[in-house]
C-alpha cells in the first residue's frame, strides 16, 4: 500500500470515527432544550399579549374619539338629557347598535337606567309684590287650629294651602285687606262695627267628608285616591260642636268629591247643615237659651252657613237635598271659563253641568244665596270672562268671587298671567254695575270662601242702607 492511499483511507475513517462525536457536542441536553422551548413561547405570549392590548388601547381610542364627534354634533342641553327625551334615547340607541360589535369584548352591556325628572312649565312666572299674605300668628288663628286637631277635622284652609288662613283664621279687621278696603265706600263704620260686634269677622272652612278627593283637577292641592276612606258617621256633632265652641257666626262647610259613594255625599252633607243650624239656634234672629232654672235667658248668636258643594255629577235630586238642608249661602265653583275647563278640571266635571247645579238651587229653594268663584290667570280672555258672567246671571246667580290663580306644585298648572289689582277692582265694577251681581268680592288673594263672613255682613250692611235710603225717598215723595 503506497502512502497515498493510507492517506486517502485514515482521513476517511477519521471522518467517520469523528462525525457523531462532533454532531453530540453540538446537541443541546434535554433540560436546556425545554426551557429554550419554555422561554421562546413565553415570549411569543407576550408579544402576543401585548399585541391584544395595544389593538383595545387603539379600539377604545377610537370609541372614545367617536364619542366625542357624536356628542360635538348634538345640540341637546342638560335638561333634554336628564329629562330622557324620546329622540336623545333614540340617538344613543343608534350609536350603541353602529358600536356593538367593535366593543362587545370590553364594554359592559348592561342598559343604562334613567330616572325621568318631572315635567316643568317652559317659563315659571315669578311672583309679583303685591302677592303677600297676612302671617298666621294671631291667638284666635291657633285656637282654631287646636280644635281642628283635637276633633280630627280637615279644613280646606290647610289641605289646598290657602295662602289666607292667617288673615281668615285671625279675623283680621277689613283695614288690612286691601281687597276690603276697595269695597268700603257706602258702609257706614259705626253699622259695621255693631255687625260684627253681634257677628264676628273670623271665617273657618271646614272641610267635611275626609280630606281625599276622588277626583284629580289639575290646579288643586288636596290629595287624591280612587277609594278613599269610609265617612265618619260623628263628623255632624264633631263639626257642630267645633263651630260653636269658636264663636263664630259665619262658617263655611266645603267637602271632597266622593265619586265612589251611592249617594255622593249628598245624604252626609244634609246632616252636617241641620246639625249646626240645630245647635246655633237656627234662623238669622237666633234663639233664646235657658239656663237651666227657667229664669235667665240669653240669646244665642246664630250662624250664618255657606256651602260649597260639589256638582254630585249632575245629580239634581242630590242637589235638591243639600239645597233644602236649611243652608244661607249655596256655593259651587264654576271655576274658569268653558274653554279651559276640560284642561283645569278633572273629566268628570263640566262647565254646563255647574250651571245647571247653580241654577237648580234658585228653582227648589228660592231664598237662598248662590255664588261661585272664578280663577284668572289660567289664560282666559277679558271676552270669556264677561260671557262667564253673562250666563251666570242667566242661572241667576247672585254673588261671584274673583281671584288669582297660585300653582300649588311643579306638578300642577303654571300660571300664565299675574294679573294687577286694579284689574281685579275693574272687574268688580263690572261684575256689580253691569252684570248685576248682589255682590262680587275681587282681589290677588280672594278665595271662593276667603274672609267670607266679611264680605257677606259688609253686603248685608248695604242692603239694609239702600233699603232705608228708598223708604226716605218715598217718603218724601209722599
Amino acid at each position: 500500500m503506497n502512502s497515498s492511499t493510507m492517506a486517502t483511507q485514515i482521513h476517511h475513517y477519521g471522518r467517520a470515527f469523528l462525525a457523531p462525536l462532533l454532531q453530540s457536542s453540538c446537541r443541546k441536553p434535554q433540560h436546556l432544550r425545554l426551557i429554550s422551548s419554555t422561554t421562546a413561547a413565553a415570549a411569543a405570549a407576550a408579544s402576543s399579549s401585548s399585541a391584544a392590548a395595544m389593538e383595545v388601547k387603539v379600539q377604545k381610542f377610537s370609541r372614545l374619539q367617536s364619542l366625542k364627534s357624536e356628542l360635538q354634533q348634538e345640540d341637546a342641553s342638560l335638561h333634554d338629557f336628564v329629562g330622557g327625551d324620546d329622540d336623545n334615547t333614540n340617538n344613543n340607541n343608534n350609536i350603541n347598535n353602529n358600536n356593538s360589535t367593535s366593543t362587545t369584548n370590553y364594554l359592559p352591556q348592561q342598559p343604562i337606567k334613567r330616572k325621568k325628572a318631572p315635567p316643568r312649565s317652559a317659563k315659571i312666572l315669578p311672583k309679583p309684590s303685591w302677592l303677600k299674605a297676612v302671617p298666621a300668628t294671631s291667638a284666635k288663628y291657633h285656637e282654631l287650629r287646636s280644635t281642628v286637631r283635637s276633633l280630627g277635622l280637615a279644613t280646606v284652609c290647610e289641605e289646598a294651602k290657602c295662602p289666607n288662613i292667617g288673615d281668615c283664621w285671625g279675623g283680621a279687621s277689613s283695614s288690612t285687606s286691601a281687597e276690603s278696603n276697595s269695597n268700603n265706600n257706602s258702609i257706614n263704620g259705626k253699622e259695621l262695627d255693631e255687625f260684627e260686634q253681634h257677628y264676628g269677622t273670623a271665617t273657618a272652612t271646614i272641610m267635611i267628608m275626609g280630606d281625599t278627593c276622588t277626583r284629580g283637577c289639575s290646579f288643586c292641592a288636596v290629595k287624591t285616591s280612587r277609594k278613599p276612606p269610609p265617612l265618619d258617621a260623628e263628623e255632624p256633632n264633631k263639626v257642630a260642636e267645633a263651630v260653636t265652641s269658636w264663636g263664630l257666626d259665619y262658617v263655611v262647610l266645603t267637602s271632597v268629591d266622593r265619586d265612589d259613594l251611592v249617594d255622593q255625599g249628598a245624604g252626609h252633607f244634609r246632616k252636617v247643615v241641620q246639625r249646626l243650624k240645630e245647635l246655633s239656634g237656627g234662623g238669622a234672629g237666633g234663639a233664646e237659651n235657658d239656663n237651666g232654672n227657667g229664669e235667665k235667658k240669653e240669646k244665642k248668636k246664630a250662624i250664618i252657613v255657606e256651602a260649597l258643594t260639589p256638582d254630585f255629577c249632575g245629580d239634581l235630586d242630590l242637589v235638591t237635598q243639600v239645597a233644602t238642608s236649611g243652608l244661607d249661602v249655596y256655593a259651587h265653583n264654576i271655576e274658569t271659563v268653558e274653554r279651559l275647563t276640560p284642561r283645569v278640571r278633572d273629566r268628570r266635571a263640566g262647565y254646563q253641568q255647574s250651571l245647571n247645579v247653580l241654577g237648580h238651587v234658585k228653582q227648589v229653594n228660592p231664598n237662598v244665596l248662590t255664588k261661585t268663584s272664578i280663577m284668572l290667570g289660567l289664560g282666559e280672555t277679558d271676552e270669556e270672562i264677561r260671557t262667564t258672567m253673562q250666563q251666570l246671571r242667566e242661572n241667576d246667580v247672585d254673588v261671584v268671587t274673583f281671584g288669582q290663580y297660585l300653582q300649588p306644585s311643579r306638578r300642577h298648572l303654571p300660571v300664565k298671567e299675574y294679573v294687577t289689582p286694579e284689574k281685579f277692582e275693574e272687574w268688580r265694577v263690572e261684575a256689580e254695575e253691569r252684570f248685576g251681581f248682589k255682590y262680587c268680592a275681587s282681589g290677588p288673594l280672594v278665595r271662593s270662601s276667603y274672609k267670607a263672613g266679611e264680605f257677606f255682613l259688609k253686603n248685608m250692611v248695604r242692603e239694609k242702607k239702600r233699603e232705608r235710603e228708598e223708604a226716605a225717598l218715598a217718603a218724601a215723595v209722599v
